[in-house]
């Protein structure tokens, strides 16, 4: 018998006080919220769990506050304004750690909802351009919804999922949700990219964070050789480097010859890149962002941002003030990872100021910023006026390296508040 019903017949499984999944990134699943959003006059205190979802997201907003509440494991825009109040909250976590969440029942999921390529003639879907957590979430849950949409990719590794595992599939095409951080590069990130990219050696396994700085240091990289990719999300910005055999993956040391992602995020050229691509595996985040799995890389690499760090060293990526803008994510996973390889290099890439000229190095972070990485975990520190080592390096040291490459107009402000604090000249 077929299971392909009817989009309300789909969002009928959905029952007041379930606890929901939602998949993220490209494939956040907008038609069924839109459908839930319709029939929110039945339902009441139905969660929504998930990361960066994208889109429309219906329910996240004002009007359907007694129907849905959102919690976030990982804070994007369509559902920030809820997060930061009411009608909804944020959970603390690495985003290695989210699948045993799922798996362990601490947060049992009823439903999941997931885009999927159409099933191959074994009855094979594919997550598509997302395993990430979804992979544990449809492991996991009561019951599974698919949203069944020919545009998906079909990706390989641990991105499979059977028919027989789905319970209510529903037929809907229409074009991936895309970003494009490469066309919004500035000539502040490009300096900062080249920066980075002088530390990084041939040979090297590297990780890339999200935004525009991590796309420009993909972009200084042309001129390097046999480099591997281990990393939670993957780019445009990979493409050229695959293409070119700068990204070969011969020196690897785990997964040799293949480039390792958990999700992909970017433009159609990256999905159809990805598409029935066997020399990229799309895995469990569990398994790619586990620190171990990281460090048996020789010379791994992880480049990461931040929204501020003060003196000493200790990164805030995930808040600004109380205000919850992201998620811990895998910077730690992968600052953590790299630290513990041989030859590694854990690098925090920062432009030295804000779009508004907010400086982001700064004598203490905002009162309720959380401290995602550590001062015990910072090694390398780049912007765009150089780069601060500050592994093994006293307070008074890191603040010296730190105002070293901090915006000109910012160093005299800095020094102050070092001298107020250390009591010595800086």
């Amino acid at each position: 018998m077929s299971k392909y019903v009817s989009i309300e017949e789909a969002v009928s499984v959905v029952k007041s006080g379930n606890r929901i999944f939602g998949h993220g990134s490209a494939c956040t699943p907008n038609v069924f919220y839109d459908e839930l959003a319709k029939q929110s006059a039945n339902l009441r205190g139905v969660e929504l769990v998930s990361i960066t979802q994208q889109g429309n997201v219906e329910i996240a907003k004002p009007q359907y506050k007694d129907s849905f509440y959102i919690n976030s494991l990982f804070t994007s825009t369509p559902v920030r304004e809820a997060v930061n109040c009411e009608r909804g909250d944020f959970i603390p976590i690495f985003l290695s750690e989210i699948p045993t969440l799922f798996r362990n029942n601490i947060l049992p999921l009823d439903v999941s909802i997931v885009t999927v390529s159409p099933p191959d003639q074994h009855g094979y879907c594919s997550l598509g351009t997302s395993v990430d957590v979804a992979r544990a979430a449809v492991d996991s849950a009561k019951t599974v919804v698919a949203i069944v949409n020919p545009k998906m990719p079909r990706t390989h590794g641990d991105s499979m999922v059977h028919v027989d595992r789905i319970d209510k599939m529903v037929w809907h095409e229409e074009e991936l949700m895309t970003l494009d951080y490469g066309a919004k590069v500035t000539d502040v990130e490009l300096q900062i990219g080249k920066n980075v990219a002088e530390l990084i050696d041939d040979k090297a396994t590297i990780q890339m964070g999200i935004g525009t700085i991590p796309d420009a240091v993909l972009k200084a990289l042309s001129n390097h050789k046999d480099l591997g990719i281990h990393t939670e999300m993957l780019s445009d910005g990979a493409i050229d480097l695959i293409l070119k055999d700068v990204v070969n993956n011969k020196y690897k040391g785990t997964h040799i010859n293949r480039t390792i992602t958990a999700f992909c995020f970017g433009t159609k050229k990256l999905y159809d890149f990805v598409d029935d691509n066997p020399s990229i595996a799309f895995m469990d985040v569990q398994h790619v962002n586990f620190p171990i799995n990281i460090m048996k890389n020789k010379r791994m690499h992880a480049i990461n941002s931040a929204i501020e760090i003060d003196l000493t060293g200790q990164v805030c990526a995930d808040s600004i003030g109380t205000y919850q803008y992201s998620g811990i994510g895998g910077q730690m996973d992968f600052m953590r990872g790299a630290a513990l390889s041989e030859g590694g290099k854990p690098i925090m890439a920062i432009s030295s100021r804000t779009n508004k000229g907010v400086p982001r190095i700064v004598p203490f972070l905002k009162q309720g910023a959380g401290v995602v990485t550590t001062r015990g975990h910072i090694h390398y520190v780049c912007t765009e006026y150089g780069t601060a080592y500050l592994y093994g390096k006293s307070l008074r040291q890191r603040a010296k390296a730190l105002i070293e490459i901090s915006h000109p107009d910012d160093r005299e402000m800095l020094e102050r508040a070092a001298f107020e604090r250390f009591k010595v000249e800086i």
